[in-house]
């Protein structure tokens, strides 16, 4: 994980406006281990900052995301799209279930990357990588009720 001051001079180089709710919006994303969709970030940075509004969060989002600050997830199975402010190389692991989404990371994924890039001759820019299942917690309840 980063913190919030690694990136302050990035989003300042491109012109970014550092205002209280990106920095909260940006803390989010990157101080933790959450792969919060746009709308759970804006239930939780509107409770500090009342005035927020969804279209900051959505710019926000999308202002870091072209900047390759932050991934764009897709769907952990419940049709929404989450946000991952991890981008080294690694997998996201999305319960189906529950929704829940972890990171694993591995010394594979980084040698994979340069393996693909040597044989191919792309740059690559970043990587995304997501499988879907059950966590421990849905896999054990859902082996109870079929035990019912």
């Amino acid at each position: 994980m980063s913190s919030i001051n690694d990136f302050i001079p990035i989003l300042k180089h491109h012109g970014v406006r550092i205002t209280p709710q990106r920095i909260a919006i940006c803390k989010l994303l990157f101080e933790t281990n959450f792969h919060p969709t746009a709308a759970m970030i804006y239930d939780q940075v509107k409770a500090q900052y009342p005035s927020l509004s969804l279209m900051t969060v959505y710019n926000t989002l999308n202002t870091l995301v072209n900047l390759g600050l932050v991934n764009e997830l897709g769907s952990a199975g419940d049709d929404n799209i989450h946000y991952d402010g991890n981008i080294t190389p690694h997998v996201n692991l999305a319960c189906v279930s529950c929704h829940k989404i972890v990171d694993i990371s591995s010394p594979r994924i980084s040698n994979l990357g340069n393996e693909i890039s040597i044989s191919s001759g792309y740059q690559l820019l970043g990587t995304r990588m997501m499988y879907y299942g059950l966590c421990p917690n849905c896999l054990k309840l859902s082996n109870s009720r079929k035990k019912e």
